[in-house]
């Protein structure tokens, strides 16, 4: 199954959506998610964002949950820092 998730620009998920989503919920457009996620559609009540849309594809979505859960494993492990901080380049 293929899955749409919204990378602010720090690369933090912020949004997934799969396919049976986008097609209900976005006109089954990734242009669409990307607005709304990013809030820049005009009757928007989300505040504006920059990021971007990847798409994934996995056969079991515990497998895409196991990705996702991977994706914090880089930055715990740079000096004991936690997800939501940022290391400086030394």
């Amino acid at each position: 199954m293929k899955y749409y998730v919204f990378f602010d620009s720090y690369g933090d998920v912020k949004a997934v959506s799969n396919e049976k989503e986008l097609v209900e919920k976005y006109q089954g457009t990734p242009d669409v998610f990307f607005q709304t996620t990013c809030g820049s559609l005009p009757d928007s009540d989300r505040q504006r964002s920059t990021g971007h849309v990847g798409t994934l594809t996995f056969d079991r979505e515990s497998e895409f949950r196991d990705y996702l859960v991977s994706l914090t494993d880089e930055v715990e492990g740079f000096f004991e820092c936690e997800a939501g901080s940022r290391p400086y380049n030394f």
